[in-house]
């Protein structure tokens, strides 16, 4: 440890990409100083990484980007569905689907929905939002060194753009710096998975021409088949920026320089199959498909997330947001160790948590990019055949088996083949409209800065015991009744208790995640000391 040290820190994050922008985000809403280091000079110029599940945008809501995000987005609000095509001129066109919420039943499950904006839109969003919570962010700014002992980390940070040298001391260490992570390789964190997927070229360019060839097609993303000249067709403005993904072939010796701007406008071209376009290549930039998982996800006081934790194909997005929903998880419990609400344990959770999703996930990403026959992927036996089915069981329906949950089936799938938020412990708490105090809201609103306990209105057993709960453990335990004349009144005579899977006599206690943490069925002889045992042990204190 070293004691003379320039600036004293409990969190710092290294990367400021989408997964440390969210970190920073949350720990400023949980009121948790930290400092974020970025080596770039500004957040992401390139439009990609633009797919935001439903779960993430529910984050984001409860952080109070959301409304941000969606203007930010906006000029892509009408794009849905994914098209499959030998050219956008020909007859060999499929719909893989038309609609990413076909008749809006995803409102039965959720008060937020998918959101298409791209990363260059997005980081901005995070950026000032996180700094308006308080984050310390600074960018040209690279950790040259760590030192992780038992009681914190020692960090050398370095200005990229003044050369001046800053020694840091924090008592955790996030680490969001990239699949590349130098923070992971010095871990010495292995990782398992099939490795590299494909290799694509991202080029951006403009075209006024080709928006009257897409018509009024207002796909995400377009597939285009043709054997001569595949790739992937994303609007940007749906006027006239693009981007394409043309396949990269380094291991037959094709390198980046083989790709002049001659060679991609023709490649667009015949990919489109409208060879006189106009076509403009404004900016080109390599990436790697690739389905690898860190065999831990930390070590001495650092935690990994986001694609320093695990890479995925970018089929569904599931990558990015995945990373978001990692620091989500991790945010909360630091808050709660740093503020001496919960012990150290707390934080092993992380791993046993999120660990088994980026699994479960990462191989949902291959199984989707082979169903939809992605550019340049030609799956190997045994990656990408894993079971199919829909994106929202895997976006919103996964669950955490071993962790900081009790009374969970340990044995049941991370993932299950369909949708079932019903309360069960270790899953999404169920989202209810209900009225409190006279304003709309879901129950979803109500988690992230504490536990919740639910329970009928009509009895205050529950809510008594909570109150003493909290004040025997010195944490904030927000407890609700919920029914008619109640703290919180359910829309249109909705049963909370049905939909928590519960009875009027039982309790629902919720984590700060929105995460079902553990369920009463029924009454208990002794609320407080059943919930007592509850919240001790899910914060790891005795």
């Amino acid at each position: 440890m070293n004691e003379n040290v320039d600036l004293r820190v409990p969190v710092l994050i290294v990367g400021g990409s989408l997964v440390g922008l969210s970190a920073s985000l949350f720990l400023g809403r949980l009121g948790i100083e930290h400092l974020l280091v970025e080596k770039h000079p500004a957040t992401s110029t390139h439009p990609r990484g633009r797919g935001n599940n439903v779960r993430t945008m529910e984050v984001f809501r409860t952080a109070g980007a959301e409304q941000r995000i969606r203007k930010a987005a906006s000029v892509l609000a009408e794009n849905h569905g994914i098209l499959q095509a030998g050219s956008l001129t020909g007859d060999d066109q499929e719909w893989l689907f038309k609609e990413i919420d076909p008749g809006g039943g995803l409102a039965r499950f959720s008060p937020s929905g998918w959101c298409l904006c791209s990363q260059n839109d997005l980081e901005p969003v995070l950026l000032a939002q996180a700094r308006e919570q308080g984050g310390d962010i600074r960018f040209s700014t690279e950790m040259m060194t760590f030192d992780p002992d038992g009681s914190g980390v020692d960090a050398a940070l370095k200005n990229r753009e003044t050369g001046e040298h800053i020694s840091v001391r924090a008592d955790y260490l996030i680490a969001a710096d990239g699949p590349r992570s130098p923070i992971r390789e010095q871990l010495r964190i292995g990782q398992s998975g099939p490795g590299d997927l494909f290799h694509n070229v991202s080029i951006t360019f403009r075209s006024r021409k080709l928006a009257d060839v897409v018509g009024d097609r207002r796909f995400i993303v377009c597939y285009l088949t043709n054997p001569a000249a595949d790739g992937a067709l994303l609007p940007v403005d749906n006027e006239k920026e693009w981007v394409f993904h043309a396949p990269w072939q380094p291991e037959r010796g094709e390198t980046l320089e083989d790709f002049t701007d001659e060679r991609c406008a023709e490649h667009i071209r015949r990919a489109t199959g409208a060879p006189d376009i106009d076509v403009e290549i404004t900016g080109k930039a390599p990436w790697h498909a690739a389905e690898r998982v860190a065999e831990r996800y930390g070590r001495d006081r650092v935690f990994l997330a986001g694609d320093s934790a695990h890479e995925m194909s970018p089929t569904g997005a599931f990558g990015s947001n995945t990373g978001i929903q990692d620091a989500h998880n991790l945010a909360w419990k630091l808050a709660a160790v740093l503020r001496g609400e919960a012990g150290p344990r707390l934080l092993d959770t992380y791993e046993a948590e999120r660990l088994p999703v980026a699994r479960a996930t990462s191989e949902r990403a291959s199984s989707r990019s082979a169903e939809h026959s992605h550019p340049g992927f030609a799956p190997a036996p045994g990656v990408g055949g894993g079971k199919k089915g829909g994106l929202l069981p895997v976006a919103l329906g996964y669950r955490y088996v071993r962790g900081a949950v009790v009374g969970v089936d340990a044995e049941q799938p991370v993932v299950p083949q369909g949708l079932r938020l019903n309360g069960d412990p270790g899953s999404r708490a169920p989202h209810l409209w209900v009225r409190q105090a006279g304003e709309r809201k879901s129950t979803l609103d109500l988690y992230e800065r504490s536990f919740v306990l639910l329970s009928d209105g009509a009895d205050v057993a529950w809510r008594r015991a909570a109150a003493r709960v909290a004040d025997r453990l010195s944490v904030r335990l927000d407890a609700f009744g919920i029914g008619a004349g109640s703290d919180l009144e359910p829309e249109n005579g909705a049963d909370w208790a049905q939909a928590h899977g519960t009875s009027a006599e039982g309790a629902v206690l919720v984590r700060p995640d929105a995460f079902v943490a553990w369920r009463s069925e029924g009454s208990v002889t002794d609320p407080e000391t059943t919930l007592y045992d509850v919240l001790a042990s899910l914060l790891s204190r005795g």
